[in-house]
Parts: C-alpha cells; sequence; structure tokens
C-alpha cells in the first residue's frame, strides 16, 4: 500500500506493460477461476474504458479491482488522481512495482464494502469497476450510502450481463431493476473474450451507470422493495396478480392495490417499468 508517482507528460506508448501470462508468471501467481479473474490487456479497449469514464484533469478516480494495474495506468494519465482498491493480496507486489513511477496512484488492499468512502473524498468522483456481476448491487448501495457519491459508474461485465442491466420492457429482469433503481445504464461498447487473459467463455462489455443524485426510496427500505420485487418474478409464467398473492395478500385484495398502483395485474412481471414497480411499492407501503 503506499503512493506512487509518475511523470504527467509520459507518452502512452511507455504507459503499456507486459502481457498478463508473462507478468503473472514473472511473479508466479495463477489466477483464479473462482474469482473471475480474467485480465484485460487490449490497448484500444483500455482506452475506450476510460473514454467511457468521460474523466477530467480535475476528477478523482476510485477503481475497484484494478488487478495487474493495466487499466490504472491510462486512468492516472488522465485523472486527477486515482485511488486504487484490491481485494487479492497476491497483486500489490505487482501494482507496487508496475505502478512506481505514479505518483497520483493510491493502492488499498482491502474489500471495498469496508471502506470509508466519505474518508476517502471530499469531492465528486467518479468510479471504474471490473468486478463480477453479482456484487455490483452491493457495491451501488455502498457507493449511494456514502454522503460523497460518484457522478458514474464505469462497469466491464459480461455482455449478457450488460444486455440484461439495460433491458426495458417487456424484457426487464429482476437484475435489470436492481441496477436501474440507482442510475441509468448504457451499453458503451462490446469487448471480445480475446482482450482479456485467461480468455474467458463469452463476450464482455462496457457498462456505463450515472448514478441518481440521491436513491429513489431510502436505504431503510430497500429490503421491503425488493420483497415486492422478488415475488412479482418469482414464477415468469404467471401474472403478476397471482405471483403478489404470496406476500400474504388475497386475491381480491392484490387486485384493489394492482388497481390503486394503475398497473394491470393480468400483465407479467417483465413487462413492468421500474416507475410501476416503485408505485406499486408506495401502495403496499401505505
Amino acid at each position: 500500500m503506499g503512493d506512487f508517482l509518475v511523470v504527467a507528460q509520459l507518452p502512452i506508448t511507455q504507459l503499456l506493460t507486459m502481457h498478463p501470462k508473462q507478468l503473472l508468471t514473472r511473479y508466479q501467481i495463477e489466477p483464479k477461476k473462482s474469482l473471475g479473474q480474467n485480465f484485460l490487456f487490449d490497448e484500444n479497449v483500455l482506452a475506450r474504458i476510460v473514454e467511457a469514464a468521460e474523466l477530467t484533469p480535475f476528477e478523482p478516480v476510485l477503481e475497484i479491482g484494478p488487478g495487474l494495474g493495466s487499466l490504472t495506468r491510462f486512468l492516472a494519465r488522465t485523472a486527477a488522481s486515482v485511488t486504487a482498491v484490491e481485494l487479492d493480496q497476491r497483486f500489490l507486489p505487482i501494482l507496487q512495482t508496475e505502478l512506481a513511477y505514479f505518483e497520483n496512484v493510491h493502492i488499498i488492499h482491502g474489500d471495498i464494502l469496508e471502506q470509508n468512502l466519505d474518508a476517502l473524498f471530499d469531492q465528486p468522483y467518479k468510479v471504474v469497476a471490473n468486478v463480477p456481476y453479482y456484487i455490483t448491487g452491493a457495491i451501488l448501495r455502498h457507493l449511494l450510502s456514502a454522503k460523497q457519491k460518484p457522478a458514474s459508474v464505469v462497469m466491464t461485465v459480461q455482455k449478457e450481463v450488460a444486455e440484461r442491466i439495460t433491458a426495458v420492457p417487456p424484457k426487464m429482469s429482476l437484475l435489470a431493476i436492481s441496477t436501474q433503481l440507482y442510475g441509468t445504464p448504457e451499453l458503451i461498447s462490446t469487448i471480445k473474450a480475446g482482450a482479456f487473459w485467461p480468455r474467458p467463455d463469452v463476450d464482455s462489455a462496457v457498462l456505463r451507470l450515472t448514478l441518481f443524485p440521491e436513491p429513489q426510496i431510502p436505504f431503510a427500505e430497500e429490503k421491503k422493495f425488493f420483497t415486492i420485487v422478488k415475488a412479482g418474478f418469482s414464477q415468469k409464467r404467471k401474472q403478476l396478480k397471482n405471483n403478489l398473492r404470496q406476500l400474504g395478500y388475497n386475491q381480491d385484495e392484490v387486485s384493489a392495490l394492482l388497481q390503486a398502483a394503475e398497473v394491470d395485474g393480468r400483465r407479467r412481471a417483465e413487462t413492468l417499468t421500474l416507475t410501476e414497480w416503485l408505485a406499486i411499492y408506495q401502495t403496499l407501503n401505505l
């Protein structure tokens, strides 16, 4: 852990490091498939990710999961500073060595969910993340619960996941609702599997999420909201009015509640917008 320095005008060609396989071999490290460790090394893709973040020389960046530091190098050349939080302790020696010339990079070993973001940032910042999609919701809740919230999050995720997150009716999913509750997602570009090592089985995508300044519902009420949404998606073939009965209401009560929310109970969950889910939540919460 520590601060590391670079000449600000270092040419981009000098920012490139060796292939991930060579680098890991040098440090005698094997990537962990269980952690989804596939390292992005294509310089054009790395540049596109930085471009998607729309950074300025005055903005700090929080990078979640820097791995071997390939993207960190590009971020450091564009942003005012980069705070990189890495969970895997094995990568620390690599990051400390490979980023030793950068004065605007600060490496933190730890779990992003355990970091006090208000202590790290006292001004608006942006987030770049390369994390497993199943913890995306937890990370977003952690980011939004901070007093100093990020303006946007750029994530590298599986292409299929990005398509599900950016879905609109009639193809909404629980994942789409879980993400769109926090902000507006955009699929910026796709990434071929060959841009990573080890090569994953599927293509990936660059996803940008522009966060809402404030949560659409209080954090204390999130669990109740998602209980309702999960019930609605519990059996895809069933109509909404039937799925919501598992919340403890009889058929007449569910019909009355959906009518009050101005949602047709004969519809299926994937056809509802986030606005309609919020209306159902607010009606059931009265």
